[in-house]
């Protein structure tokens, strides 16, 4: 086995280790009472490869959240290489990642998303980040999730302000001239040291587990309106509107042959426009 395919074996079963405890945990904080639903998937040429999704709807806690893995090769349109790192002429791609987005009942919690990526083309890189976007203004919540980031990128020597604000760039509306949420990391095209850059995302995703469970449990009790619900409706319409005219992943997905409702999984269940 050649280096390139060792990388891909360990990251793509990584992957698979962190969609499976992501559901479980999940799961632990819904109770007994809901369950993730699984759906596989595959291209229309199976050698290509496919993925699975794991959707958990009508919650007490979430209204919809659905964790996706997919591991998928071949060969990028024409019109979308000059995108992607690497592409070059013949188009050629591996990819392999997970990626989450949790939509709460609570109008007082935030949306959640996450995702890592690992992408081979002529070059090798890691991709992904974590975001929150509340209906709900919560300075105290906002602080706890920027501070376990900064830690994780500290402790990993990732440059945390370079990370924050890619993030704070990249989920903007600018048709609205305003942000998408709150932020957090956002990073992409990490190609230097490959051991390091995969320990790193290692454990962007299990920060991820505990920094969704503590604000869960910060609000899992907290009383809401009819009022505040409606906020996080409206604020649900921009999320929309961000993933299907900005959102990279989902131009990734399209652009790649996946699976459009796995792709379109990151949508709310239910949102409104004025």
């Amino acid at each position: 086995m050649n280096k390139s395919d060792f990388r891909k074996k360990i990251t793509d079963s990584w992957f698979s280790y962190l969609q499976s405890q992501i559901c479980k945990e999940f799961e632990i904080l819904e109770g007994s009472k809901f369950k993730f639903k699984r759906r596989d998937w595959n291209k229309k040429n199976r050698k290509e490869g496919g993925g699975t999704s794991y959707i958990l709807s009508g919650g007490k806690i979430f209204d919809k959240v659905g964790v996706n893995k997919s591991t998928v090769s071949g060969i990028f349109p024409k019109q979308f290489r000059k995108n992607i790192l690497g592409a070059g002429k013949n188009g050629k791609y591996w990819a392999s990642g997970v990626s989450v987005v949790a939509h709460m009942r609570n109008p007082k919690m935030p949306a959640l998303h996450f995702n890592t990526r690992f992408i081979v083309t002529s070059k090798e890189w890691f991709g992904g980040g974590m975001d929150a976007t509340p209906s709900f203004n919560d300075n105290k919540e906002k602080k706890i999730i920027h501070d376990q980031l900064k830690k994780i990128c500290k402790q990993n020597k990732k440059n945390y302000k370079k990370y924050k604000k890619w993030c704070d760039e990249y989920f903007y509306l600018p048709h609205r001239k305003e942000a998408r949420g709150i932020g957090g990391i956002f990073f992409d095209y990490e190609i230097k040291d490959w051991y390091k850059n995969f320990k790193f995302v290692r454990e962007l995703g299990l920060t991820f587990i505990d920094i969704s469970k503590q604000i869960i449990n910060r609000k899992k009790k907290t009383n809401w309106t009819k009022k505040e619900k409606e906020n996080q409706f409206i604020k649900r319409g921009r999320y929309i509107e961000f993933n299907l005219l900005y959102d990279r992943g989902t131009k990734f997905g399209l652009n790649s042959g996946g699976n459009v409702d796995s792709i379109l999984m990151s949508l709310p269940p239910e949102a409104k426009w004025k």
